[in-house]
Parts: structure tokens; C-alpha cells; sequence
């Protein structure tokens, strides 16, 4: 019976995780077009994609290595972009950390922004899971999105520069992150922690290699804790 609900909660994330294939494939593509521009192989597009696994982090390193930046602050950079993953695994470890190590292990591979969303919101809604109905619904909401991810990456890699900029594929950046926070807006904290975000980021827009991004990212979790715990203390005991 436990395997059967388990199973059942791999549908609902894979049913969670469908919708964000719309924009993960025209992303995808951008990226493999944006690799071969720069100079990258089909092997090498489709290395970079399954290793690094990370959309982000991808486009930034492969921005800064044109702009001929050195090797290590192109690492740092990637890295700084992608701390935000640190921030989603720190937040899930309370309801996945108990889970076998090879779990864990799969699962910090698959951390992306839409497995991320997917599974926070359903756990916070569900705290009762189990921990196998949550290890299953988090790789059930990366499952449509992981293959045709790469495969995307690959397709466009192999046309180039044949995709046409009328079909616009750079709109799905923001179109996911659109699409991610706006079910996560539940509370008076939520709100303040993304409006500071976005004025923080806003005002440190010129900072050198996307830093700016990780600072607003650092000052939004910062305001809306500590909006959290002014509203505790005043909501009535």
C-alpha cells in the first residue's frame, strides 16, 4: 500500500512539473543555439548540459567565456549564480534529509528552480508525507523536464543559428521564473522577501558578474525572515 501511494505521488510531481516544459524547451533550445555561437561542439553542448545541468549558471559561463573573462572568474561566477541551489537545498534538507544518501545524492543533481518550486509548495501543503512519497514526488516534478531539457540543448545546437529571432526563445528565462514564483506568494512574508529582491537587484544591476542577483537573493530571504518574525510576534498567542 505505501509503494502504491508512493507511486501515485511520482504522477502528481510529474503532473506538478509538465506545465514548466513549455518554457524549459525553448530555453533549452536558446542555449544550445547560444553554445554553438560561441564556439562550443555538439559533444561539448550536450556535456555542458548534463554535467553543469543548470540554465543559469550555463548561459553565464558561456557569456563570460566570450567576453575572453579569466578561467576562474568565469568558475566563481557560474557558481555565484548558482548558490541559489545552496538556498533551495538548505530549505528542502528539513523534509528530504532523512532519505538514503544515493537518494540525496540523485536529488541534489536534479535541484533546478522548477523541481524546486514543485516540491516546496506541495510539502509546506502536505507535511504529513512520508519520506519516500516526498522522494518521489520531487524526482516525479523533474521528470518531464531533465530529458527534453538535454534534448532541446541538443536540437538546438544542431540547427544554430537556423532558429530564427522571431521565434523569440529568450522569453523563457523570465517566463519560468514568473511562472515559479507566483504560486509561492502565500503570505505577507513571501511578498516583501520578492518585492526587497527585485528593488535590491534593481540597484545592484551594474555589479561585475552577476553578483548583484546573489546579493538581492541574500537581502529578500533576509527581509521576509525577518518580516516573518515581526508578524509572529504581534499575531495574538
Amino acid at each position: 500500500m505505501a509503494t502504491a501511494t508512493s507511486k501515485s505521488y511520482f504522477w502528481k510531481g510529474f503532473r506538478d512539473g509538465t506545465p514548466f516544459v513549455f518554457v524549459a524547451v525553448p530555453f533549452g533550445l536558446l542555449f544550445g543555439v547560444f553554445a554553438t555561437e560561441a564556439g562550443l561542439d555538439i559533444v561539448q553542448t550536450i556535456a555542458f548540459s548534463a554535467t553543469v545541468f543548470a540554465g543559469a549558471a550555463q548561459f553565464t559561463a558561456l557569456q563570460l567565456l566570450q567576453d575572453q573573462t579569466p578561467t576562474i572568474i568565469v568558475l566563481i561566477s557560474a557558481l555565484a549564480v548558482n548558490l541559489r541551489v545552496a538556498m533551495y537545498s538548505a530549505s528542502l534538507t528539513p523534509y528530504l534529509g532523512a532519505a538514503p544518501l544515493w537518494q540525496r545524492a540523485c536529488a541534489a543533481y536534479l535541484i533546478v528552480d522548477q523541481s524546486y518550486a514543485c516540491s516546496i509548495v506541495r510539502f509546506e501543503k502536505e507535511p504529513d508525507l512520508t519520506i519516500p512519497q516526498r522522494m518521489t514526488y520531487f524526482f516525479g516534478s523533474v521528470t518531464p523536464i531533465t530529458p527534453l531539457w538535454i534534448l532541446a540543448t541538443i536540437i538546438g545546437a544542431v540547427l544554430g543559428a537556423q532558429i530564427p529571432e522571431s521565434w523569440a526563445l529568450d522569453f523563457a528565462l523570465p517566463i519560468t521564473f514568473l511562472a515559479m514564483v507566483g504560486p509561492m506568494m502565500r503570505t505577507l512574508a513571501h511578498v516583501i522577501a520578492a518585492l526587497v529582491a527585485i528593488v535590491v537587484a534593481l540597484l545592484t544591476v551594474g555589479v561585475p558578474y552577476n553578483l548583484g542577483l546573489l546579493i538581492a537573493g541574500m537581502a529578500g530571504m533576509m527581509a521576509g525572515a525577518q518580516a516573518e518574525l515581526m508578524l509572529e510576534r504581534r499575531s495574538p498567542s
